[in-house]
Order: C-alpha cells, then structure tokens, then sequence
C-alpha cells in the first residue's frame, strides 16, 4: 500500500497494492496494522454504500458533534471527491483538495474528522463506499453549500447536477458551523 499526502493536512491518498491475474485483483481495502503504520491509526464504526446516477452530488457533509473520520472509495464508475478543511485552527482553514476516485484507479481518499466530505458522479453511476469512526447522529449533521465561491471547488463543469434539498440550500462557509 502506498500512502501518499495531498495539499491538505491529515488527509492522505491510499493506493492499494493489487494483486491481478486472468481471474481478477485481489486487495485489501483496510488493514487496520499496515493503516496505523501508515500514520492513519482510527477505529472505524460504521460501513456506508451509496449508489448514485451520473451528476448527483452529495454533500458537502459533517457533523458539528461526533465529528467523523471517513475512508471513501469507489466500487463502481468514477466520481470527483472533495474534502474542505473546517478546523479553524488549520493553516488550511477553508481549503480543499480534489480528485478522482473511481473503480478503475482503486485509489482511497482518508479524510479525518474536521473536514466536509462531498463528490460528483462523473461516469454513467458510481457506488461510493466509505467507513466511518463515528456514527451518524441526524441532528449534528451540517451541510456546507457545495458551490459556495469562496471555497473555489473546479466541479466539472461539463455535468449538471442533481442535489438532494439539503445539499441544495447549504451554508456557505463564511456561515457554517466550524471546529476549533
């Protein structure tokens, strides 16, 4: 496994080493040993698998209370993932960083608590996977406006999208509920 940083602090690129033949691949999506010894020393608690139409984004999420550590991927497709630094204690308060995640590429994105997590659905459909270390409290959820300008997210432009209320009428960041 290949643990690599990215522009932002704490949240780190996976690229599983895949063992392949004329049958298929083989790898191992979370090993807590070879995690921790990477610097990603978390418990997970709670499994999520969505599945979702090409232009559908979602998010961008957190929670205020029981913030949570994610680890995404994609089983199926392809989608453009962001996640937006909300610790207002960060260097990089307000920043993102933004890639492709898809099944093709079987790269992970580790996103620890303090950030917003959300993607787009760049490819026909995608089944995005993702564990969690805190579960799912409704009334701690927050949703930070996707296309807010101030946080200057490159969405592909090329694709409408589709968003749930909830992500439609999201706070901007300026607004939001942030960490220390």
């Amino acid at each position: 496994m290949r643990v690599a940083p990215t522009a932002l602090h704490d949240v780190m690129l996976i690229e599983p080493r895949v063992f392949g033949d004329a049958r298929g691949f083989f790898f191992e999506s979370w090993n807590r040993r070879a995690f921790a010894d990477a610097g990603i020393d978390c418990d997970f608690v709670q499994d999520n698998h969505s599945r979702s139409v090409r232009g559908v984004v979602r998010g961008l999420h957190y929670q205020v209370e029981h913030a949570q550590g994610k680890l995404v991927r994609v089983t199926e497709g392809e989608v453009f993932d962001v996640a937006v630094d909300l610790r207002r204690s960060s260097p990089t308060f307000g920043q993102h960083v933004a890639l492709a995640l898809s099944a093709a590429n079987r790269r992970m994105l580790y996103i620890p608590p303090g950030f917003a997590h959300g993607f787009m659905v760049t490819s026909e459909s995608a089944e995005f996977l993702y564990k969690t270390t805190d579960y799912w409290y409704p009334e701690h959820e927050r949703t930070l406006l996707w296309n807010d300008r101030a946080l200057g997210i490159a969405w592909p432009g090329a694709i409408a999208p589709i968003l749930a209320p909830k992500d439609a009428t999201g706070t901007p960041l300026a607004a939001a509920d942030c960490y220390a």
